[in-house]
């Protein structure tokens, strides 16, 4: 993965923390650490936007339709889902966590052993900022910097301790389009090692939109992500999804687009989001 991917990471949650400015009922998803995670300019940025959160959620809609709702919603899914599984899984692998919050605000999750991989960048940065926090950082949680396009990830997970024997819910979120097509089949020739049982939710970027043939009303975002930056690389045929992790040994669970995310949980809070067609959501169980 590109450095410049990586200067993505604290992005998303700067959408989170301007989110909790909501009241509860209206919020998607809630997040007490968010602002709090988030370096020293990010939190300079969130306090600027706060007031005018309605303005900017208009004007991010309208570069980026479902952008804001999509974000929100696939990270409350995983919420969801991690909390489901606490008492079937006995490890959490966070693949490209960014500067989530899941594993220190979860209280199912304070006494799972969790990894957390990401580029080292964004390893040093939330390190700094959970030892600011909690002044060391949680025990429990295991920060692994990794480049997925080079470094083996096996490698890079028993060197912080991890064991491949452990039954594992494995997340992969708002990355794998990131990563070129031989480091996404070397993370997931890792994961076809799994134990039976161990769960895996991640997201993906439609083929046809990565090779340029549907832009999903998103011509902006594939300027600049495939045009300008090039750093979008990979993406999946929603049909051949199946077969893809089939031959990996793992089964879908749910396959979800993120309009079915947005009735699940945008149109309870009674706001009007669009969703995001250039992305979807998968939850699948190893077999």
């Amino acid at each position: 993965m590109s450095r410049k991917a990586a200067q993505t990471g604290p992005g998303a949650m700067v959408l989170v923390a301007i989110e909790q400015a909501f009241p509860e009922g209206e919020r998607i998803l809630s997040d007490d650490l968010a602002y709090r995670i988030l370096p020293f300019g990010y939190r300079a940025e969130v306090r600027l936007i706060r007031p005018f959160k309605d303005f900017i959620i208009k004007k991010s809609e309208q570069k980026v339709p479902g952008l804001w709702g999509g974000i929100m919603s696939r990270k409350r899914y995983i919420d969801d889902k991690m909390s489901d599984d606490v008492g079937q899984i006995e490890a959490v692998v966070n693949l490209g966590a960014g500067f989530d919050t899941r594993t220190f605000r979860l209280p199912a999750l304070a006494k799972m052993r969790v990894w957390e991989v990401d580029q080292k960048q964004n390893i040093d940065t939330k390190k700094k900022r959970l030892e600011k926090l909690f002044q060391k950082a949680p025990t429990h949680v295991n920060l692994v910097p990794i480049d997925f396009d080079h470094e083996d990830l096996a490698t890079m997970l028993a060197s912080h301790g991890y064991t491949p024997e452990n039954k594992t819910l494995f997340i992969w979120e708002g990355v794998t389009q990131y990563v070129t097509e031989g480091g996404i089949r070397a993370t997931f020739d890792f994961l076809a090692t799994a134990p039976e049982g161990s769960r895996l939710v991640f997201t993906y970027t439609p083929r046809d939109f990565i090779d340029g043939k549907n832009f999903y009303g998103q011509e902006y975002l594939y300027k600049q992500m495939l045009l300008k930056d090039k750093i979008w690389l990979f993406g999946i045929e929603p049909e051949n999804v199946d077969d893809f992790l089939g031959d990996y040994g793992w089964h879908v669970l749910e396959h979800l687009s993120y309009e079915e995310l947005g009735e699940r949980y945008v149109k309870p809070t009674g706001r009007e989001l669009k969703s995001m067609a250039i992305e979807r959501i998968v939850y699948a169980e190893k077999f």
